[in-house]
C-alpha cells in the first residue's frame, strides 16, 4: 500500500516520538523533546495529531509492535514448543542493553510510568502484557496438547511466572546497568523448561 505524503509524515512521527516516550516516559517527553527528533514545529507535529495523548498511543503501539514482529520472526524459526520457549528467552538476552526499541521494553517501562496516574496508557501496558502471556500460555499449551510437557504443568500460571521472570530481570539489569542478572535469570528458565516442563 502507498502511504500519501500525510501518511509518510505521521509515520514518521510516530518513529521518531517512540524511542523519546519510551525512555523518557510520557510526563517527562515534553513538545520540545518531539519538535528535535522530528525536525518539525508544534503546528507541523498537531496537523497530524489532536494531542500528545494521540502521539504517546501510537508511540506505544509502534513500539510493541516491533517488539512483537521481531519475537515471532524468532518463535517462527522453531517447530516444537520448547524450541519456541527458548527462542524467546534467546531473544532477551542483553536486553537491558540491546533493546528493539531504544529504552527498553515498552510494555515495562509504559506500565511503571503510567501506573495509576496515566489511565489510558496504562490500559495499552495492561493489553500488551496479555498479549505477551497469551502467547507464552499458547505455546505451553501445544506442547502438553502434543505430549512434549508434562500434563501436570498450569499453562497460564507457568506464563505469569516466566513473563515475571523476564520483566524483572529486565528491571534488575537496566537499574544496575549490567545484562548478566537477566541473562542469569534466562538461563534458569531455560533449564526450568527442559527439567519441570519437558516429559
Amino acid at each position: 500500500m502507498v502511504l500519501t505524503k500525510s501518511e509518510k509524515t505521521k509515520q514518521a512521527i510516530i518513529e521518531k516520538a517512540a524511542p523519546i516516550f519510551n525512555k523518557k516516559g510520557y510526563s517527562a517527553t515534553s513538545m520540545s523533546d518531539l519538535i528535535t527528533a522530528t525536525g518539525l514545529t508544534k503546528g507541523g507535529i498537531y496537523g497530524n495529531f489532536e494531542s500528545k495523548d494521540e502521539i504517546a498511543l501510537e508511540a506505544f503501539d509502534f513500539a510493541l509492535n516491533k517488539v512483537k514482529t521481531a519475537l515471532r520472526i524468532a518463535i517462527q524459526e522453531e517447530t516444537t514448543s520448547t524450541g519456541k520457549l527458548h527462542a524467546i528467552l534467546n531473544f532477551y538476552h542483553n536486553y537491558s542493553t540491546e533493546p528493539v526499541v531504544e529504552g527498553g521494553c515498552p510494555v515495562l517501562n509504559t506500565a511503571i510510568d503510567a501506573d495509576d496516574a496515566i489511565p489510558f496508557l496504562k490500559e495499552k501496558a495492561s493489553q500488551g502484557m496479555k498479549d505477551m502471556l497469551l502467547t507464552l500460555r499458547t505455546i505451553i499449551e501445544k506442547g502438553i496438547k502434543y505430549n512434549e510437557f508434562k500434563e501436570t504443568l498450569h499453562a497460564a500460571n507457568e506464563a505469569e511466572l516466566m513473563f515475571a521472570a523476564i520483566e524483572g530481570g529486565i528491571m534488575m539489569s537496566k537499574l544496575t546497568e549490567n545484562p548478566a542478572t537477566l541473562n542469569r535469570i534466562l538461563e534458569h528458565l531455560k533449564q526450568q523448561v527442559e527439567l519441570r516442563f519437558r516429559k
